[in-house]
């Protein structure tokens, strides 16, 4: 006994010790966690609530939108000057905006069949390769010098857009040629995409209107905003008119407090505004917006806030949106029809966060007057009274997923999207979150499964070696 005690010995002192030891350093350390210069930010909730309803009268279409949010955030893009210097502030970053000058926002995706995948799928299927804010996002100089997103677009970063869009799903780059985008258009192979924004249009009452084909697209004609700012000078080219508002500017200290008066000056528009004064005597601390609000004019001023502009009140945001059911402009919109069947997705903007940190839904079916998984209700009149019960959606924070991985060998369930099985019937708002947080961290992950495996081999081992004396003594004194 004694020789098989200093036989298993070294093992039993040194090889699992170390074993355990370098399973614990690799369990659990350093994978979650934030690294915004590879663009990760994990929200605190990674699920939220939303309500939603919809109504129509036969010439227009209602939609409302209600969601929980600690406060409203409706500054965004300012300008604030410092010693001599217009210093901008609220630009797209990772996550929250320090200073809270981000604005809330609610998009919704809709579809009348004209894109297949969308109703089994939802927003999903325009997350392409590459996309701007991933860790992976195609390079500025590259995405401006491809022949089409680049020179004919005038773009620097790649955003959404639909898989037919691509000749190669893995590679952003492949755009088809222009004459397949146009008719592909012209068949209703597009998004067409309902965006209200807390700062750069509810003030005056407005939304915009957009489209997802081979970019993130606008409709035709003139947009809610516009640039406020005098690149020759580095100064704003308007500023409030203190003849209408009594003050030619906001002040950082308010703009940053967290609340905001809808009934005072908070917002540079086309009716407030003056032509900037650069010999005023500014004070540190004054702010002017960097975006100057109009009223969008064409297919994009389609939409727009039903009586008025939207208020966040006792930790929620209230917004109806309306627009006529047929806006004349198939290019751009998807008409609603008395009968008809309609895939919509949801995605909602809080907490100061823009770009890819937003919550979004599953995709859901709107009915007018047709079974579906929520009805819009028939009114008379110009304006619904909202009687009918909300439609309860759960919308998750999706991380870094992409198209192209889930078609690919690398997701377990490509073989479900083959078969056109759709995602809502088999993962939760909560499983998708979960799987988006792993898709940020999947190289980290990996590394350190394969480090916890090695480790767990390695006491395996050497707890083996240790014991096999003890065994080898136990059978000679079963022999003897």
């Amino acid at each position: 006994m004694t020789n098989n005690r200093k036989a298993a010995g070294p093992w039993l002192v040194l090889g699992v010790p170390i074993a355990l030891g370098l399973a614990w350093v690799t369990q659990g350390s350093g994978v979650i966690e934030n690294d915004l210069e590879r663009n990760i930010y994990i929200p605190e909730e990674l699920t939220m609530p939303l309500q939603v309803q919809a109504a129509y009268n036969g010439r227009q279409i209602f939609f409302r939108y209600r969601w929980p949010a600690e406060q409203p955030h409706v500054y965004h893009d300012m300008l604030r000057y410092e010693d001599g210097e217009w210093i901008r502030h609220g630009r797209s970053i990772p996550g929250p905006d320090p200073d809270g000058t981000y604005e809330d926002r609610v998009a919704m995706l809709v579809d009348d069949g004209g894109v297949p995948n969308f109703g089994r799928y939802g927003g999903y299927i325009t997350v392409g390769d590459q996309m701007r804010f991933f860790s992976n996002s195609a390079s500025p100089a590259d995405v401006q010098a491809h022949p089409y997103l680049g020179e004919t677009l005038g773009q620097s970063d790649v955003r959404k857009y639909l898989p037919a869009t691509r000749s190669d799903q893995n590679d952003w780059r492949s755009v088809v040629d222009a004459d397949v985008l146009q008719t592909q258009r012209e068949a209703g192979y597009f998004l067409d995409l309902w965006h209200w924004r807390a700062g750069r249009s509810n003030p005056i009452g407005a939304s915009d209107d957009q489209w997802i084909g081979e970019f993130r697209n606008s409709d035709e004609g003139s947009g809610p905003y516009t640039t406020n700012w005098d690149g020759d000078n580095n100064q704003p080219l308007w500023m409030l008119d203190p003849e209408q508002t009594g003050q030619r500017a906001l002040r950082w200290e308010d703009v940053t407090a967290g609340g905001v008066d809808f009934d005072g000056i908070y917002y540079l528009s086309e009716n407030n505004r003056t032509a900037f004064d650069p010999d005023h005597d500014w004070q540190n601390g004054d702010v002017i917006p960097r975006r100057l609000l109009r009223d969008p004019q064409g297919s994009r001023g389609t939409i727009s806030v039903h009586g008025g502009p939207a208020r966040w009140e006792d930790g929620y945001w209230d917004v109806t949106l309306v627009r006529d059911m047929d806006t004349g402009n198939p290019l751009d919109d998807t008409a609603f029809h008395e009968q008809g069947v309609y895939d919509i997705a949801i995605g909602v903007y809080r907490n100061a966060t823009g770009s890819r940190w937003h919550y979004v839904s599953h995709p859901y079916t709107l009915g007018l007057g047709r079974d579906a998984d929520f009805q819009a209700m028939a009114f008379n009149g110009s304006s619904p009274d909202w009687s009918d019960d909300w439609f309860e959606m759960t919308l998750f924070y999706p991380g870094q997923v992409d198209w192209p991985t889930l078609i690919s060998r690398a997701h377990a369930g490509a073989e479900d999207i083959a078969a056109n099985k759709p995602v809502r019937p088999r993962h939760s708002e909560k499983q998708l979150a979960l799987y988006g947080v792993e898709m940020e961290f999947r190289e980290a992950i990996t590394s350190h499964w394969w480090m916890t495996l090695i480790a767990g081999l390695i006491a395996m081992l050497g707890t083996t070696l240790a014991l096999l004396p003890s065994f080898r003594s136990t059978r000679q004194g079963d022999r003897s």
